[in-house]
């Protein structure tokens, strides 16, 4: 077969990964020179733990195993099976720690409940104070700014690949085809359109009822740390929005202990991984009124400094990057992503929102067996 890809995030470069895998040509085609969106502005986490149970988990664990084997041929993408730990500080954060770990999938998903000192024995870095952690061993990591890159190059190393950088698809002409920007009509026997957060033209006149919302977030990135973090780390803030971590106890700590204002008026929480050279992602927040704001705020970033140095009982490095990114996210019940054919042999797959890291491979897997490549 030959297969048109459009979007070259990690989302649509896995479904080009998936069709060259399965003996099939590709044409990828990318608006800007290269992937600029999510797909290059996140954590690099395949985030296991948190996901909910059902559709969701079932495709984090396929995900984080393909992530594994495609990591094995790949070196480029940074793959480490690191694990996480989210950190616990008090009581009540705790027994959220303890509830989560007696889940009846825990094993699945690789919990195991810490006390300080196994804690700090997974992760030295940890000095600050703290009672214990929740494991997950199933999580990992990439190097989310060079992974679609290193993909590509894999790809393209196939003899059946074509990259097509700097080109906008303006139409679907007919069947099994689109017209791009340059005026050059694609033609293949299945067109997949993998667009983000990429919501409006082409995306609105094919679905004009896209059950998908766009969502914002802030990050930042610091000098290198000059020691390991041998794990990527959260604080007990991700209890309240991952939905894995529901229980009677989370809601005993919510209304114990709000949020301090701007955690909560930010929807935030402490996610921090160490990039291949040393410096440490720290974020995030999550904003879901549009119009966004062009500009960042600083005082999540406060709140992120002081909660990342109050865990590891140090001074941060010095940040040397701050930015804000956009992620489209599915708003049906249940799904992990939206999938809608819009045109016959012209599908859009989109809307994995935050899980578009950790999914993505599972969920080109699926489009693939779905259309029969």
């Amino acid at each position: 077969m030959r297969v048109i890809v459009v979007g070259a995030g990690v989302l649509g470069t896995l479904h080009a990964w998936h069709a060259v895998q399965r003996g099939h040509e590709v044409v990828h085609i990318e608006r800007e020179a290269e992937a600029r969106g999510a797909s290059v502005r996140n954590f690099g986490l395949v985030w296991v733990g948190g996901r909910a149970a059902g559709e969701e988990l079932e495709t984090a664990l396929r995900a984080r195993e393909l992530w594994e084997g495609i990591g094995a041929r790949v070196p480029g993408l940074g793959f480490r099976a690191n694990g996480s730990l989210t950190v616990v500080t008090d009581e009540a954060e705790l027994a959220v720690a303890r509830a989560a770990a007696a889940r009846p999938d825990a094993a699945a998903r690789g919990y195991e409940l810490l006390d300080a000192e196994e804690t700090r024995r997974r992760n030295p870095a940890l000095r600050g104070e703290l009672l214990g952690a929740l494991w997950c061993g199933r999580d990992a990591a990439v190097e989310p700014r060079v992974a679609q890159r290193a993909l590509r190059e894999a790809l393209a190393a196939s003899g059946r690949y074509t990259f097509l950088g700097g080109r906008e698809v303006r139409d679907v002409v007919g069947e099994h085809a689109v017209r791009d920007d340059h005026g050059d009509v694609h033609t293949g026997d299945a067109v997949v359109l993998c667009t983000g957060a990429w919501l409006g033209g082409l995306v609105r006149e094919l679905a004009p009822q896209l059950p998908v919302r766009r969502v914002r977030l802030q990050m930042m990135q610091t000098a290198p740390l000059d020691e390991p973090l041998p794990t990527s780390v959260a604080d007990a803030d991700s209890f309240r929005y991952y939905p894995a971590y529901r229980s009677p106890e989370l809601d005993a700590l919510a209304a114990a202990r709000p949020q301090p204002p701007v955690a909560a008026e930010h929807r935030m929480q402490l996610l921090m991984v160490q990039r291949a050279d040393g410096g440490l992602t720290i974020g995030d927040t999550h904003e879901y009124g549009t119009p966004f704001a062009f500009d960042v705020d600083e005082d999540p970033y406060a709140h992120l400094t002081t909660v990342a140095e109050s865990l590891l009982g140090r001074r941060l490095p010095p940040v040397r990057r701050r930015w804000a990114g956009v992620y489209a996210q599915c708003l049906e019940a249940g799904k992990v992503v939206h999938r809608e054919r819009v045109r016959e042999g012209v599908w859009l797959v989109t809307g994995p929102g935050g899980r578009g890291m950790t999914c993505s491979p599972a969920i080109a897997e699926a489009t693939a067996d779905a259309l029969g490549w």
